[in-house]
């Protein structure tokens, strides 16, 4: 099993020396992957419902947030040279899909090829609105914008007609260094989404689940994936935890479950105690590389 770090990078703790530091730290130490997170502004009160935690509430500290996720994972794959990055996720159908070909594109070139390109629908109607993009209907552009952006990572002459977006026939370059793309890791855990992975996805990402609960997830995939004509073992799992951590004991319960990688939440951010709080992973990395 890999084990990777769910690190939600945020300002102010979040410094140039600290990403370079997280960097070579993880190289040196066999992380396997470094996910962020994407939240492009954040508001004082949410009527929407937060799905990464128990209560429905979304909590962050005051006067702090997220840095930005692709001149994030840019420094990152400046600061290293074997750790994966991964988008956790890139809340896709808010963003302009050509800017996100572009951009994440540009993210696996630079990077050598270790960008894995975590999507999802998104939660909070708020910040769709703040973005100028209409929430109905955002799982329908999810799937068109995927598509976009695969005739982008593709196709040497690009073209698309979609409900959403029409694009005339153009060049993107550079290509992803992976081939024949970036490999999509869908995450959510609702049946769209689910369906979502098996059709179109190499991975498939969720959070905050229990080894039992994730089981269930993933015999619910598999009938998604029978139904597409695709086997059970060509889709990656991953399972992760925003808040609460994951008991290094309950690695095996995950592996047994399906999970091919588990991210670990590393919210303690700055430069100070970074050595300290990565070497309290060493339960973890050891459980992870027994499996």
């Amino acid at each position: 099993m890999d084990l990777g770090l769910f690190a939600p990078l945020r300002s102010p703790v979040a410094t140039p020396e600290f990403l370079a530091e997280l960097g070579r730290e993880c190289d040196e130490r066999g992380i396997h992957s470094i996910w962020l997170g994407e939240h492009v502004v954040m508001f004082p009160e949410y009527e929407s419902t937060y799905p990464g935690s128990r209560d429905g509430k979304f909590r962050f500290p005051a006067g702090s947030g997220l840095l930005d996720m692709v001149s994030a994972l840019s420094f990152l794959a400046a600061c290293t040279q074997h750790v994966r990055l991964g988008t956790g996720i890139c809340i896709l159908p808010q963003n302009n899909p050509v800017y996100a070909a572009k951009e994440y594109a540009t993210v696996d070139f630079l990077s050598k090829g270790r960008l894995d390109f975590g999507v999802g629908v998104g939660w909070s109607w708020e910040e769709f609105e703040a973005c100028g993009v209409p929430f109905e209907h955002r799982g329908a552009r999810c799937d068109e914008y995927l598509e976009l952006i695969r005739r982008l990572w593709c196709d040497e002459v690009s073209s698309f007609e979609g409900r959403f977006y029409t694009l005339r026939d153009c060049l993107l370059y550079p290509k992803p260094v992976q081939q024949p793309m970036v490999p999509v890791t869908v995450g959510g855990h609702s049946e769209a989404a689910l369906r979502r992975a098996a059709r179109v996805g190499a991975g498939w990402y969720g959070v905050n689940l229990s080894p039992a609960e994730t089981a269930t997830i993933v015999e619910r995939l598999g009938g998604h994936l029978e139904a597409q004509g695709r086997p059970r073992d060509d889709l990656r799992i991953v399972v992760g935890a925003v808040s609460d951590s994951i008991d290094p004991n309950q690695l095996g319960e995950y592996a047994e479950a399906g999970v091919d990688e588990v991210l670990v939440p590393f919210l303690r951010q700055g430069s100070k105690h970074l050595a300290a709080n990565l070497d309290k992973l060493s339960a973890h990395r050891e459980a992870a590389a027994a499996l």
